[in-house]
């Protein structure tokens, strides 16, 4: 509660910044009729690029073709370019220009298993023998970054702008940690301003906050035997799994509410008349406070503990992700809310809306009107968390951040399901992601011309971090390169 207060006197002192930004000065003005000039002209092939990387649909840190395509790219605008940025051979920085301010664009890329469907189809159509798919719309993320980065180049090439202007290129945001590593490691210190976006069913700035987690994988380790001749000279594994996925199950009752704990068996055996020797177990554990979430895991490791004595197994844990809440900057997000308002919404043609009303047939719950593409939400400050994590968390808590979302989806559209895939393919994806190029290219250009705003953002990103000394959640062990492997 004392830091929900925070938050609201914080955000009163941004009431005379808004109003400033409201006198718009005609040069700046005209840079950004300029940079969305330059994103129309390159829409088509910003289009391509994105559907290339719908095709590749690489899980996390495994994002190898993805990443170089997203390199290609900035080389042949005229940017230096990192790779294997914080250990992770499928990171990349890219940087034009010199002096301040220093504004950082975030891209991610990376897919999800098992979410294999096809492109633009309505209905439910797994692609055989595809492993993963464009579920969180990173292939779009990734796309309108690079664009925006490569927009703002022309700009500061042009004289219109000046200071420097970096790409990152983020892999395994899905369980990985990637922005963790690259905070980690510092490339990000001198940074002023950190922008990203996150495709989604929506147009609106981000004003809610992320839950924090904490991840690992769960191994224990028994002894074969016949599970029928000589049970007795058998330790299930899997019974140690199933034993620990209990007593959690059982804990949900002690713990806080708006705790999310979430498992998936990865490997439980492979024949049932064979005592299993190794079974894997993978958790995750939410909750909108960090210091909690490190609480609750504690408990799930005390409870995996328990199930090894329990069955006569043995276990190791490793860590696989952890990051941070998501602290909001209302000063940033005035100026880009300004900028959406000024881009607007997604128009659908009449056979977008055929298909949208076709795919929300396939929706649960309450189904927004398909009308909401094409608005731009206020800014609403919610102070609760969202139901989802990001590690634009750590971030957050390293430098002012400030992110939208824009309608690459039907409304209505869940993230990480087959129907967000399907959308991907679509012209209703494409002019999402362009948009967000547009309205995060139009904020930066604000704060090149607009030192002051910087200022303000940086007094209320000090205000909200307090005393705080920012500490992974994942400790120091390497980016976990396998964690997608079974």
């Amino acid at each position: 509660m004392q830091r929900s207060a925070s938050l609201l006197s914080i955000f009163g002192i941004c009431l005379l910044s808004f109003v400033a930004h409201a006198q718009v000065d005609p040069a700046i003005q005209k840079a950004k009729e300029e940079v969305k000039t330059i994103l129309n002209a390159s829409y088509e092939q910003d289009k391509k690029t994105s559907r290339q990387l719908w095709e590749y649909a690489e899980v996390g840190f495994k994002e190898s073709k993805t990443a170089v395509l997203h390199v290609q790219h900035l080389k042949e605008a005229g940017f230096n370019v990192t790779t294997g940025v914080g250990g992770m051979p499928t990171a990349f920085m890219g940087t034009y220009g010199t002096g301040k301010p220093i504004i950082g664009i975030l891209a991610e890329y990376d897919a999800l298993p098992g979410l294999a469907q096809e492109g633009g189809n309505p209905e439910k159509a797994i692609i055989p023998n595809k492993i993963a798919g464009q579920g969180c719309g990173h292939d779009v993320f990734g796309t309108a970054s690079v664009a925006a980065g490569i927009a703002l180049k022309k700009l500061i090439e042009a004289g219109k702008i000046k200071g420097t202007i970096r790409v990152y290129g983020s892999p395994a945001e899905e369980g990985g940690g990637g922005k963790v590593y690259l905070v980690r490691s510092g490339v990000m210190d001198d940074l002023d301003v950190a922008i990203h976006w996150h495709p989604g069913n929506k147009n609106e700035v981000t004003m809610k906050s992320a839950l924090a987690y904490k991840s690992a994988k769960f191994r224990f380790y028994g002894i074969s035997a016949h599970a029928a001749a000589q049970p007795e000279q058998g330790r299930s594994a899997l019974d140690a799994v199933e034993a620990m996925d209990n007593m959690v199950n059982m804990m949900r009752e002690h713990i806080p509410q708006e705790t999310r704990i979430h498992y998936v068996i990865t490997n439980g055996g492979k024949a049932p008349n064979v005592v299993p020797d190794f079974a894997e177990v993978f958790y995750y554990v939410r909750h909108p406070k960090r210091d909690k979430v490190v609480e609750i895991f504690d408990r799930v490791v005390k409870a995996a503990e328990g199930a090894s004595m329990g069955t006569g197994t043995s276990m190791k844990y490793e860590v696989i992700d952890g990051t941070h809440d998501l602290l909001l900057n209302k000063t940033l997000a005035d100026v880009m809310q300004m900028n959406l308002d000024a881009v607007g919404g997604i128009p659908y043609t009449e056979a977008e809306k055929e298909f949208a009303k076709k795919l929300q047939k396939s929706f649960l719950g309450t189904i927004p009107p398909i009308e909401d593409a094409q608005k731009v939400f206020p800014l609403k400050i919610e102070l609760t968390s969202g139901g989802g994590s990001t590690d634009v968390g750590d971030v957050s808590y390293t430098i002012p951040t400030v992110g939208l979302s824009t309608a690459t989806w039907v409304p209505g559209t869940p993230a990480h399901s087959w129907q967000a895939v399907s959308c991907g393919t679509t012209d209703i994806a494409a002019k999402g992601m362009i948009n967000a190029a547009k309205v995060m290219a139009m904020t930066a250009i604000d704060l090149y011309t607009q030192p002051s705003t910087i200022k303000k953002a940086k007094e209320e990103f000090l205000k909200q971090k307090g005393d705080y000394k920012y500490q992974a959640l994942l400790g120091d062990r390497p980016p976990a390169l396998n964690y997608r492997d079974n």
